[in-house]
């Protein structure tokens, strides 16, 4: 593999690796049994070394946990990697004791106090990017970046990113504070935001992180429909990995995996690639646990692929193709970016 090139985040943001690494599973969304912490912080040393600079977290994950893997993968990571390691990280939601969600809160003084808390879990002196996971309803969009803004003028945050929001919010909140990048969901199975959240970020040189460009491994060409999930595995409750759905969905990776097949590739690299074909200004993120899911991960970066190529995938998985939506209901009523 060639060194990895780098993207822009927007007109106004730093440049990152063109694949960010996606830290998530690390801290137990996919179940507890598979989780080595070992394994998890040689993956992120593994993916600085390799040119991964944009490690994405949130301060949710594992209730803490999640950065407290990157401060201490970080702490031990070799100087150079070290300080070009740029971290990204949600904040907001709420939790209980028993691991339960209770909303969302973008009010500012909340905003300090989170960053306050993921500042010491990460033993860093600044978030680079900043974002609260999911808008708030009672708190307009505008209280809640410029409290970040304040923390960007006080040193402890460098930018300011949005997650999960429509047109109208990406406006309002840029009209407030240059923002540097949308988090959102980009996939073959997910292309809600071409109609009208992509063209908006282009216009106001806004950059993408696109996650969940595997579909949370639906489309990584390794699941299967006989998988076991623990009730602890989010998938276990997504409406794309139930019943008729997932078989439909699983027939959409056959269909992919014969053009993966035709170029000597792997089906994840064919959907890395293609989300990474659709604009200099996105840049995916790839949730690898593993080094040998990460090292297949960054093959897509040498993955080249022509218009015929765009054309069979397209025929293979039409834009409107995926059955069941990406989040089951109760969730899906916290997206901005869906109504």
């Amino acid at each position: 593999m060639n060194a990895i090139p780098t993207r822009p985040l927007g007109r106004s943001g730093p440049r990152v690796s063109a694949l960010g690494l996606g830290c998530m599973g690390m801290s137990g969304a996919y179940g507890q049994e598979d989780l080595d912490r070992a394994e998890s912080i040689a993956t992120i040393h593994a993916a600085l070394d390799a040119g991964v600079t944009l490690l994405d977290t949130g301060d949710f994950y594992g209730m803490g946990h999640n950065e407290l893997l990157i401060g201490e993968a970080l702490r031990t990571a070799p100087a150079g990697a070290r300080e070009r390691a740029l971290t990204s990280v949600k904040f907001g939601a709420l939790r209980d004791p028993e691991g339960g969600w209770s909303g969302y809160d973008g009010r500012p003084a909340a905003v300090k106090n989170f960053a306050a808390y993921s500042l010491q879990r990460l033993g860093t002196d600044h978030i680079d990017i900043y974002r609260i996971a999911r808008v708030d309803p009672d708190v307009p969009i505008e209280e809640t970046v410029g409290a970040i803004a304040e923390l960007i003028r006080a040193g402890h945050v460098r930018h300011v990113g949005l997650s999960e929001v429509g047109a109208d919010t990406i406006r309002r909140a840029a009209a407030v504070t240059p923002v540097v990048d949308l988090q959102i969901e980009y996939s073959l199975l997910s292309r809600g935001i071409e109609d009208e959240i992509l063209p908006a970020v282009r216009e106001l040189g806004i950059g993408v992180t696109a996650y969940g460009v595997l579909s949370r491994g639906l489309i990584s060409g390794h699941f299967t429909r006989d998988r076991q999930l623990s009730p602890a595995d989010f998938r276990a409750m997504s409406p794309r990995f139930q019943g008729d759905n997932l078989r439909h969905n699983l027939g959409l990776v056959e269909s992919l995996r014969k053009i993966a097949e035709q170029k000597g590739v792997s089906v994840a690299q064919i959907a890395i690639a293609w989300v990474l074909s659709r604009g200099e200004d996105i840049v995916p993120l790839v949730g690898a646990r593993r080094r040998d899911r990460l090292t297949e991960a960054l093959g897509a970066l040498d993955l080249t692929l022509d218009a015929g190529d765009l054309a069979a995938i397209e025929r293979a998985v039409p834009s409107d193709a995926a059955a069941g939506d990406r989040y089951p209901a109760g969730q899906m009523r916290h997206l901005d970016s869906e109504r």
